[in-house]
């Protein structure tokens, strides 16, 4: 499960203190100097019961134009600070089952009930209410490819709720958790690792009775682009094909595998080549794609 980390004691710190400190050091949650600095900062903030309501109300009063702008998350996210050096600070509210947002959006829009684990590390703590309810699962992500169907090997830890106060480090691709809503509204603050390595790992929603990988939303702007590009020029399939050769990312030469099979005469074909990729996922991704498409 995420370890927890005991909040240290220290002073109530404010919102630009922190963001300008974190700012100065950036954010390795890999890094155990790195940890306890963002920990402390963390916690002070935390103990901060003005900054955040003071933030949301202006806002508010703003027509919400800076979140518009600068937030590209869900609508539960406010975006507290993105720093240059790969980490963002944001609040996450959760509600509860009883709240007309549950209602309206239902549970998912929260990931309720989704067991997923992170292609990112991140620092959270309870800031307000009684916390999310979350079935904690720990896998190796050694020897992983990532695969639809893949086993994980899972370990159930335990069941628990992010109090207020209670300080927690996921780590990415070892932590799972399937959440519950809080009895509440709760909200939690949350220090994010936000490195250039980031795009380029999968995350992964896991089937917790069979212990296996049954998707992976990871996807960028630029995959998207490229489905997009093969339909409209020329240019745009050369690009595609020098992504399908030699991209770094496997899940990006999938798509890109993808994206010129949509358009070529022989889709079959394209995916066939596929099946020789070095990478166990992109040859796995073009295998079902063969066998759930009739190519004449």
């Amino acid at each position: 499960m995420p370890r927890v980390i005991e909040a240290p004691a220290g002073a109530t710190l404010d919102l630009d203190e922190v963001v300008a400190r974190l700012d100065e050091s950036g954010v390795d949650l890999t890094d155990e100097a790195s940890i306890a600095l963002c920990a402390g900062l963390l916690a002070g903030l935390a103990r901060n019961r003005d900054f955040l309501v003071d933030r949301v109300i202006a806002a508010l009063k703003a027509s919400y134009a800076d979140q518009l702008e600068i937030n590209r998350h869900s609508a539960q996210v406010f975006l507290l600070h993105r720093g240059a050096r790969g980490f963002y600070l944001r609040a996450n509210m959760w509600p509860a089952a009883t709240d007309a947002a549950y209602a309206a959006s239902g549970p998912a829009a929260f990931a309720y009930g989704v067991p997923h684990d992170h292609n990112f590390s991140f620092l959270t703590a309870g800031y307000f209410g009684p916390g999310y309810v979350s079935d904690y699962y720990e896998y190796g992500a050694e020897g992983i490819d990532g695969r639809l169907g893949e086993p994980l090997d899972l370990t159930f830890v335990e069941r628990s709720n992010l109090v207020e106060g209670k300080m927690m480090l996921y780590r990415a691709h070892r932590d799972i958790h399937s959440q519950r809503p809080p009895d509440s509204l709760s909200v939690s603050l949350n220090i994010m690792d936000e490195g250039e390595h980031v795009p380029s790992r999968d995350q992964y929603i896991v089937d917790l009775e069979a212990g296996t990988i049954v998707r992976r939303p990871t996807l960028t702007s630029g995959e998207m682009l490229l489905r997009c590009a093969v339909h409209l020029t020329d240019n745009g399939r050369d690009i595609a094909g020098q992504f399908a050769r030699a991209h770094p990312v496997p899940r990006v030469r999938a798509n890109a595998i993808a994206a010129l099979a949509a358009v070529a005469d022989e889709p079959g074909a394209v995916f066939e080549r596929g099946l020789r990729d070095p990478d166990a996922r992109v040859r796995d991704d073009c295998r079902r794609w063969l066998a759930a498409r009739p190519f004449g």
